[in-house]
């Protein structure tokens, strides 16, 4: 991949939606609702206290995460959806 995320920054790849429900309906595009899971591809290196000091990120490349619904900015690249979120925007690590 050609993003390195700066600061406490995250890139998330996002979770493919389901385009069926369970009773057999087909969703069209506008339908669907706007991902809130995916899974963390690049890691930031961490914000910077006053200090000089790295914080360290708690979220690493491969988590599996939950996201604020309409956070981060959306990219696009070689084809591929991505989502450049800040850490505080994640709300859990899914184990």
């Amino acid at each position: 991949m050609n993003l390195k995320p700066l600061g406490d920054r995250i890139v998330v790849e996002p979770a493919e939606q389901e385009e069926q429900t369970t009773l057999g309906i087909f969703l069209p595009e506008t339908a669907k609702e706007k991902p809130q899971q995916g899974k963390v591809i690049a890691s930031g290196p961490g914000m910077r206290k006053d200090t000089g000091e790295r914080i360290e990120m708690d979220v690493k490349v491969g988590d599996k995460v939950l996201y604020a619904r309409y956070a981060g900015t959306n990219v696009k690249l070689d084809g591929k959806e991505y989502l450049i979120l800040k850490e505080s925007d994640v709300l859990a690590v899914v184990e």
